[in-house]
């Protein structure tokens, strides 16, 4: 397949019935049999957090994704990711679940966790990962996508962790890339509105969510 199809194919994010209507045009056989390569459809870490989300969901199981950095994988040292968190009643806490990790990521990556209860060190929410930015935790040039990094990134995910957490899970800022160099530099009033979204909560999520609709560059 060309490249640039691959690329543009699989960051075409669709809600899970599209997702759903796409795969089983391919192959209709029942979702609980596995497809072979050439029956699969492409997609990115977001698909596989809504995917499982939408399961559990199904099931009466609280669930969310979030939008955020994971550590364990190559390139940059916190690294553009989505997974799915869960409410856990018997344990009484959110459980983070990377639903795209198999036995091929594990033999490659070599990580020592399961993917099924993710630990707070190996990925950091998008919310998170603005404070530590701030508060010097976190060097911003150690997080973002390929050569595409520093507070300008942890801008745009702590914006779509939060419209996430409101269950707004694509929006107009997942066209980052199409930001121009202008418009990825922050200013004080930028900075101190950043400080104040990550501050929410779930509940303050929702409050705010309209607000964040437009990024700047819109």
């Amino acid at each position: 397949m060309d490249p640039a199809a691959f690329s543009s194919q699989s960051r075409a994010t669709l809600p899970v019935a599209q997702r759903l209507e796409q795969f089983l045009s391919i192959d209709p056989s029942p979702l609980t049999i596995a497809r072979l390569g050439e029956s699969r459809v492409l997609t990115t870490c977001r698909d596989f957090s809504l995917m499982l989300c939408a399961i559990l969901r199904h099931h009466g199981i609280p669930a969310r994704i979030r939008c955020g950095f994971a550590r364990y994988f190559a390139g940059n040292l916190y690294h553009d990711h989505w997974v799915c968190e869960y409410w856990a009643w018997g344990e009484q806490r959110w459980i983070l679940v990377d639903a795209q990790l198999d036995e091929l990521h594990r033999n490659l990556l070599k990580f020592d966790f399961e993917p099924t209860d993710v630990p707070r060190t190996a990925y950091i929410t998008g919310i998170e990962a603005w404070k530590r930015c701030r508060t010097g935790i976190i060097d911003p040039a150690q997080l973002g996508h390929g050569s595409t990094n520093g507070l300008f990134f942890a801008r745009v995910n702590l914006a779509r962790d939060l419209l996430a957490l409101a269950k707004i899970e694509t929006s107009a800022w997942d066209r980052w890339r199409a930001a121009r160099e202008p418009d990825r530099s922050l200013d004080e009033a930028a900075l101190l509105r950043c400080d104040e979204m990550a501050q929410r909560d779930e509940e303050g999520a929702i409050e705010i969510a309209r607000s964040l609709n437009d990024p700047p560059w819109q």
